[in-house]
């Protein structure tokens, strides 16, 4: 009997109403249809779910500053990095190319959560 799959990341956030543009429109997740007793929010993604929880007391850690993939973060796969790119542009969040030369960024979420971006 050992672990047999991954099932999902819980990731904290001040305000639900707040971080769900992110998730849901920057990042077009899809949600997920699971029933909550508490603030939240569940995203489909392949077979992997991100759960949103809202804690208002919660508060990003940034340990390193200077490159955000040396901090706690989500891994996603897009398909176009370049369109990602505009897409946070534009809408305001910041981003930081990837410091190995990947085709990958990282950005944060409305509370600081380190999101990396990685085109396959």
């Amino acid at each position: 009997m050992g672990v047999t799959r991954y099932l999902h990341t819980a990731i904290l956030v001040s305000d639900v109403a707040k971080a769900e543009p992110f998730y849901s429109e920057i990042l077009e997740l899809p949600k997920a249809e699971r029933s909550l007793k508490f603030p939240g929010i569940w995203y489909q993604v392949g077979d992997y779910q991100i759960h949103l929880i809202e804690d208002q007391n919660w508060k990003a850690v940034e340990s390193n500053a200077e490159k955000w993939g040396r901090n706690p973060h989500l891994a996603l796969a897009v398909d176009d990095l370049e369109t990602m790119k505009t897409r946070l542009r534009e809408a305001g969040y910041p981003f930081q190319a990837s410091s190995s030369g990947r085709s990958a960024l990282f950005t944060k979420d409305p509370d600081g959560n380190i999101i990396e971006l990685n085109q396959e």
